[in-house]
């Protein structure tokens, strides 16, 4: 039940109890006039039928008919009978003056006419339901007018907490940018400014945050690409020397079995350590976007993914990728390959299909593996953090889908700068 009809509520309750005690006090005092005024009337009751008997001609109906609290009823039927009571007035008659009060013997007069002369309560019964009627009449009016300036009152201050509920489900699905209006009440100001505040507060925050995560992602990339580097011109290339001075010493030394294995020993160990030090260049910066085109990049990491992971791995692509900046690159490339590892490690596929293409203004990717999927989504970890970065670094959109045994699917798309 919303606050207003609570309100609402206990005002009907308040405004029926206070008319059930204003009718009990009115009935009351109600009780007792009537009592009082038919005690009088009981005395021209008397006198009526004391002159009745002496003289039967003072009862004549246009002398008895005006009469208020009296009842004069003839039992010849020379006049109207008595009109039948309502079961309402007759309730309220009997508990206002009690019906043994109201009894009276019938009068033989000297005519041998039988007339019966009575207390009549009906006039005040009257009277009495029209001060009910009009209790219950006002009482409704300012009923009506409480409801109707409680509602014109309590929806001033709903207004305002609906704006905020709105404001706050904004700001839990990430929209820092809303702010409530300026409010007339004092307290509505109060809560409106503390809300803009915080929001305020909240979105500088966050964008204190996504800048120092961009630097360190750019840091991050730096060093590994200065790393990588040096590895692949330093290491790397003694490597190669180291390699093709034992292939040289093994055309020399065919003679000795020994030396001949030494030196093959020496080969497979230099041929694993180039291996290992290709994958660690690989992991740290990836070289080939210097040297290769994005898409070649793509399908490069792909096949050597399909290769080391033993899943097959289809991959489309349209015909004219888009140019991007070097960094957008890099994070597309390393989004793409976490997402690869995590279908390696987590999701059990034997099959995943990678898609990139260009749709309208937007690049979207899209990597879907057979795998066996879950009821819901993960708590975030650092990959999957870590993508949710590079994709608001690329000013994208990552969502992430699955259900069991329909394995994972993740979406990407990047908004492509106008030309």
């Amino acid at each position: 039940m919303s606050a207003l009809w609570r309100i609402n509520l206990l005002v009907i309750l308040f405004f029926s109890l206070l008319a059930v005690v204003c009718m009990a006090m009115l009935m009351r005092q109600a009780s007792y006039d009537v009592r009082r005024e038919l005690s009088a009337a009981q005395v021209v009751v008397d006198y009526l039928r004391e002159a009745a008997l002496r003289d039967p001609g003072t009862l004549e109906s246009e002398l008895t008919r005006g009469l208020r609290h009296v009842r004069v009823h003839w039992l010849d039927g020379t006049a109207l009978p008595a009109p039948q009571a309502d079961p309402l007035d007759a309730w309220l008659g009997a508990w206002l003056y009690p019906p043994a009060e109201q009894l009276a013997e019938p009068l033989r007069l000297a005519d041998d006419r039988q007339v019966l002369i009575s207390v009549d309560p009906r006039d005040e019964v009257d009277e009495v339901w029209d001060s009910l009627v009009q209790l219950l009449g006002l009482f409704g009016l300012a009923l009506l007018l409480s409801l109707l300036v409680i509602r014109w009152a309590v929806r001033r201050g709903l207004r305002v907490l609906d704006e905020l509920l709105g404001g706050l489900y904004q700001v839990s699905q990430g929209q820092l940018q809303v702010r409530l209006p300026a409010y007339s009440l004092q307290e509505s100001q109060l809560l409106a400014g503390h809300f803009n505040g915080m929001v305020a507060t909240l979105e500088q925050v966050q964008a204190d945050n996504a800048e120092l995560t961009q630097a360190l992602l750019a840091l991050q990339e730096h060093e590994r690409k200065h790393l990588a580097l040096a590895l692949h011109d330093d290491l790397g290339q003694y490597l190669c020397g180291i390699r093709a001075q034992l292939l040289l010493l093994r055309s020399m030394t065919a003679q000795s079995q020994a030396v001949a294995l030494t030196v093959r020993g020496l080969e497979d160990n230099c041929q694993h350590l180039q291996e290992s030090f290709r994958a660690l260049i690989r992991d740290l910066y990836p070289v080939v976007l210097e040297r290769l085109q994005l898409g070649d990049a793509i399908q490069l990491l792909t096949e050597q993914w399909q290769g080391a992971q033993g899943i097959r791995c289809h991959l489309r692509m349209s015909e004219r990728l888009p140019v991007l900046s070097v960094s957008h690159q890099v994070h597309l490339y390393r989004l793409l390959q976490e997402a690869l590892t995590n279908v390696a490690r987590h999701a059990q596929a034997s099959e995943v299909r990678v898609r990139l293409r260009v749709q309208g203004s937007r690049l979207s990717l899209l990597v879907h593996d057979n795998g066996q999927g879950a009821a819901r989504l993960p708590r975030p970890g650092i990959g999957l953090r870590s993508m949710l970065e590079r994709a608001r670094c690329l000013g994208g959109e990552l969502r992430l889908r699955t259900r069991p045994g329909c394995g994972w699917l993740l979406c990407l798309s990047i908004p492509l700068e106008e030309s």
